[in-house]
């Protein structure tokens, strides 16, 4: 059988976006898991970050949720940034978006609305658009540690969907030189609430950043 050209070019680019979305090491979750920031706790989102990398054909099985947690008693919490490994990530058309942990979570880090891509290499809708989906679920100070703040920073560790607050990031960053724009991809303020409803309220959706722990 002889193929067009046209043919060939369909074929050749549905294997570059396959081989692409294959070797990706970062996305955001183009959904959440329906029940507000109740993610089934650490071990539920990052099983999340997997069904979705998979069913986008990821071989990466070490998938894990940029979430960090608290523990009671002034207790040390986990911190996001230990648990993502080392770097470099990339989203799925193969852009960098940081080199490092430490690149990660400084001004060098690339994360915006063109490169924090789902894990189908779609643009998430942000600031201007119909539906803002923009606070992303971290927990996290702008370092990537658990936050000091005081009060409920995680819903409950991500086990609530109702009374609660978590930190929430931006992953439609405007590119402005300021460090409080540059950051905020991670921590930008708090959560209404920890139910869909009031996720929904603030502009957003439930959705979580995932990384491979390279």
């Amino acid at each position: 059988m002889k193929l067009s050209g046209i043919a060939i070019v369909t074929i050749f680019v549905a294997f570059s976006v396959h081989a692409q979305q294959a070797s990706m090491t970062f996305f955001v979750t183009s959904v959440g898991k329906g029940n507000g920031a109740d993610l089934g706790g650490l071990e539920g989102a990052d099983a999340h970050c997997l069904a979705l990398a998979k069913a986008a054909g990821s071989k990466h099985t070490n998938w894990r949720a940029y979430l960090s947690t608290t523990l009671p008693g002034g207790d040390a919490g986990v911190n996001a940034r230990d648990r993502i490994g080392k770097g470099p990530w990339r989203n799925a058309k193969g852009v960098v978006v940081a080199k490092s942990v430490a690149d990660l979570h400084s001004a060098r880090n690339n994360i915006n609305k063109q490169t924090a891509l789902t894990e189908k290499g779609e643009v998430v809708s942000g600031r201007g658009d119909a539906v803002n989906m923009h606070d992303i679920l971290t927990g996290s100070d702008p370092a990537g540690n658990f936050s000091t703040a005081g009060g409920d920073t995680t819903c409950g560790n991500w086990t609530k969907s109702g009374e609660g607050s978590a930190i929430v990031g931006h992953h439609d960053l405007t590119g402005l030189k300021d460090t409080r724009h540059m950051k905020s991809w991670n921590s930008s303020h708090g959560s209404r609430g920890c139910s869909q409803d009031n996720l929904k309220a603030s502009g957003g959706a439930g959705l979580v950043y995932c990384f491979v722990a390279n």
